[in-house]
């Protein structure tokens, strides 16, 4: 089942190069499995589990203060997890379930490394968005779960759009430093992502993606592009196509002022937690 992932056939190519890979995974087993499955099939032991559950901005802390110790180089940090369609859940620390894991557990996470991948530079930064960016909506209220439609996919939509927003945002902040932040739409893939939608839409879409979809090894390409391809040296702040092209975002996705207000407001949001 860990093969259904995007992130593990990143890792396992990143194995594959001779790369120090570490699983940031919330579930202990499938962590375990994945990184077992990935030792044997790349031959490489330099693959380790951390546990990792984005909901949880303690767990974040708590990973990225491990990785502090533990690591004194990081080169590349892939932004992949994701959940869409979730039933309507608040977290401990008082956000949305859906916006705290594709979102804001995510920048924090990454705020919390960027002195070691200064460090380490040159180094890049990749965020797992998707093209349904452009069906979402800003309204920074919704990472409190206030004013929040949890209808099919509308939540994981907007959480892609702020992903974007992030990205272009971050890769400004950083101009200068050696580390390059991109975006990346990785294509419709096969993946569980659909796993908490109804059974209707689960069905339906299994259906289409064995005809249509692309598999999860194919759907790891556009994002190892962006972590490990000459041709991205030195290119930041740029919204990578499934094709591993140029594109740009829609036209909100764009826009200067909600990226700085976005990320200011992730930043006073965590600052505490």
């Amino acid at each position: 089942m860990v093969s259904i992932c995007i992130g593990f056939h990143v890792a396992l190519d990143l194995a594959r190069r001779g790369a120090r890979v570490i699983l940031a995974c919330r579930c202990p087993v499938r962590g375990a499995a994945a990184r077992d499955q990935i030792r044997v099939q790349s031959g490489n032991q330099q693959v380790l589990l951390r546990l990792l559950d984005l909901s949880s901005m303690e767990s974040v802390r708590d990973f990225a203060q491990k990785i502090q110790q533990e690591e004194p180089e990081l080169h590349l940090l892939v932004n992949n997890a994701g959940v869409s369609a979730f039933p309507k859940k608040m977290t401990s620390d008082g956000f949305d379930y859906t916006f705290a894991t594709n979102h804001i557990g995510p920048f924090l996470l990454t705020s919390l490394l960027l002195d070691l991948l200064k460090s380490s530079s040159p180094s890049r930064v990749v965020i797992l968005a998707s093209s349904f960016h452009s069906r979402g909506v800003v309204d920074f209220s919704h990472f409190r779960g206030e004013n929040l439609q949890h209808e099919a996919a509308q939540v994981y939509n907007n959480t892609k759009l702020h992903n974007v927003l992030w990205s272009n945002e971050l890769s400004r902040r950083l101009q200068g430093t050696g580390v390059a932040v991109n975006c990346v739409h990785p294509g419709i893939v096969m993946t569980d992502v659909m796993r908490h939608n109804p059974l209707r839409n689960r069905i339906i879409f299994n259906l289409l993606g064995f005809f249509f979809f692309k598999r999860p090894e194919e759907g790891a390409v556009a994002p190892l592009y962006c972590a490990v391809s000459q041709e991205m040296n030195g290119v930041s702040g740029k919204y990578i196509d499934s094709d591993c092209s140029l594109t740009l975002p829609c036209s909100q996705a764009q826009d200067l002022h909600l990226a700085r207000e976005g990320y200011e407001t992730c930043l006073r949001l965590t600052s505490n937690l």
